[in-house]
């Protein structure tokens, strides 16, 4: 069963502690630049999407700030990328700990997903500086950006414990998660404002916001970034029951995801 209580336990908390740290340093591990790609990765990735959709395409649609709307976009969905990812693969990856040691399974996909969020944080830095160059004025709203943090790191650990599961027995899982988040990527406005699927269709936009990864990007976008008013929140769209459906997807993964991760745990070092 799932015992929350034993990660209380100092032995766990330690073992906790050594994964977070061996995960972070093998990630970088051989390479010249090290931690420096933790930054770089998402900053090329934004540097080519701006010169695209933004120079080229003209989707900023005269929106201020575009550049850094997009930049904290991009960031936030690396993270849940990356953190559902590398959970996927955690308990496979381990599998020569788990068949050796006796500790709750759910520390390994922790590790993984708390790795990348230090990474995370390491790139709302950049993001930071980016919205001071733009002129951008912060207030106290601002820190409102912290349950979002939560909020997104609760949705992606639920994620992350069932696909670890599923990828225990089947190894296509990776692959099929890997086509479904280019899907994703797309079809959530992190490349382009949710004001032109807003243009087209109320009730796209509506739709938009179902995904709760597209709620907490534009809610981070609202509190860190908006001074006039141009970013949408599902709140400004929304205004009966379906605000709360981002909210009820995250609790029925993570309740859904721990009561899996639990039931299945147990059979990992002979499946593995």
């Amino acid at each position: 069963m799932w015992k929350p209580l034993n990660f209380l336990g100092r032995q766990n908390l330690i073992l906790l502690r050594e994964l977070i740290v061996t995960d972070f340093k093998l990630r970088y591990q051989g390479s010249v630049l090290g931690y420096v790609w933790s930054v770089l990765k998402p900053l090329f990735l934004f540097a080519i999407l701006y010169v695209v959709f933004v120079h080229i395409l003209r989707l900023d649609r005269g929106i201020p700030h575009f550049p850094v709307t997009m930049l904290l976009g991009i960031v936030l969905w690396s993270f849940f990328t990356e953190a559902t990812s590398n959970g996927l693969g955690s308990i496979v990856n381990r599998g020569d700990l788990i068949r050796k040691l006796n500790f709750p399974k759910y520390i390994i996909v922790i590790s993984g997903t708390v790795s990348s969020l230090i990474n995370l944080f390491i790139n709302l830095g950049v993001v930071l500086i980016f919205i001071l160059l733009n002129g951008v004025s912060l207030s106290f709203s601002a820190l409102w950006i912290i349950p979002l943090i939560i909020e997104l790191y609760i949705f992606s650990l639920g994620i992350a414990l069932l696909l670890s599961v599923f990828n225990v027995k089947y190894r296509d899982t990776s692959y099929i998660w890997e086509i479904f988040l280019q899907a994703a990527f797309y079809a959530a406005p992190i490349i382009y404002p949710l004001q032109m699927a807003l243009e087209r269709s109320r009730v796209a936009a509506e739709l938009l916001f179902i995904n709760p990864v597209t709620q907490i990007i534009q809610d981070a976008r609202y509190v860190l970034i908006n001074q006039d008013g141009s970013i949408i929140r599902a709140t400004d769209l929304i205004h009966d029951w379906r605000i709360i459906i981002p909210w009820l997807i995250i609790l029925i993964t993570v309740i859904f995801g721990v009561y899996y991760f639990s039931k299945k745990s147990r059979y990992f070092a002979e499946d593995i």
